[in-house]
């Protein structure tokens, strides 16, 4: 009888010790598996605006953006809005939805924000996450293009009450405002007005600051570094995008574009963050070309 106890103790034993042996292995591979997830996390870095996708994100929003994450991209701008909805999307499932991917979005573009509307997409702005109100283009139809290129009905004035009037009310959301330029504004009108040198002078910091989109500025002949000396912490976000030797879009790193320079001077530009744009992507398919500018980004230190 002793003998058959000793047995079922040693056989209790060993089933227990199989047990526990069991459960820490799956314990350790659960403990791998996180920290391999983090990783994977920790290491996406840098925005993209939504816009170089446009056509993606309007068939297959959800997948785009499955792509977006996938290609180590940590953050992106919208450039849809329709019907109180982000690419189809609820700004609460927008958010929900991006933050199952990992992603945030730090920034909109409103171009289509007049005064009847604003109070209604600002809030839905703040609803979706979004700390970042952009006015891509003069708004509510001050905004022309043709084969002279761009340019604004209207005058600089109207356009800087405009902005401290959104501004204010983006403030008062809780939310923040932001100005995109093009190569016009850095041009002078004819009676000698730069109208993106009005804006900041003119335009409230406390209300209104600025997105400044480094092709276009190189496109209009000036030296980005010159206006962060002149107006030092005001150009919270850049759009990165490089220019070909022929003077068109190309992907980060691949163009003509000093970004190591620039970016040695972002602490006194005030830039708090960048977003990758290709406005058009030509024989390259957007979703490639999104994919060497990241790797683009990397190689010039962009974190």
């Amino acid at each position: 009888m002793k003998k058959h106890l000793n047995l079922s103790i040693s056989f209790l034993l060993a089933l227990s010790l199989g047990f526990t042996a069991c459960s820490s292995k799956t314990g350790s591979e659960e403990v791998i598996e996180t920290v391999e997830e983090t990783q994977v996390g920790s290491s996406s870095f840098g925005g993209l605006a939504l816009y170089t996708l446009r056509d993606s994100m309007a068939k297959d929003p959800k997948g785009t953006l499955q792509a977006v994450a996938a290609d180590g991209y940590a953050y992106v701008e919208t450039a849809n809005y329709e019907d109180g909805k982000f690419y189809g999307m609820t700004p609460t499932e927008f958010k929900s939805y991006l933050e199952s991917l990992g992603l945030t979005a730090k920034s909109a573009h409103m171009g289509m924000v007049n005064m009847e509307n604003a109070d209604q997409l600002i809030a839905d702005v703040k609803a979706a996450g979004i700390e970042y109100f952009v006015i891509p283009v003069p708004p509510m139809g001050m905004f022309t293009s043709g084969p002279n290129g761009m340019g604004m009905n209207g005058t600089p004035a109207e356009l800087v009450t405009i902005m401290n009037t959104l501004g204010e009310k983006c403030t008062k959301a809780g939310i923040k405002l932001l100005y995109h330029n093009h190569d016009f504004e850095f041009k002078a009108m004819a009676d000698g007005t730069i109208i993106e040198d009005l804006l900041l002078e003119k335009c409230n910091p406390e209300f209104v600051n600025f997105q400044m989109d480094l092709f276009w500025v190189t496109k209009a002949g000036v030296d980005p570094l010159t206006y962060f000396e002149k107006y030092p912490g005001r150009f919270i976000a850049w759009h990165v995008k490089d220019m070909s030797e022929e003077g068109n879009f190309a992907p980060v790193g691949t163009g003509t574009i000093d970004f190591k320079r620039i970016l040695a001077e972002k602490d006194k530009s005030g830039m708090e963050f960048y977003l990758v744009e290709q406005d058009r992507t030509f024989e390259l398919d957007p979703l490639e070309a999104i994919k060497i500018s990241h790797a683009g980004l990397e190689e010039i230190g962009f974190k």
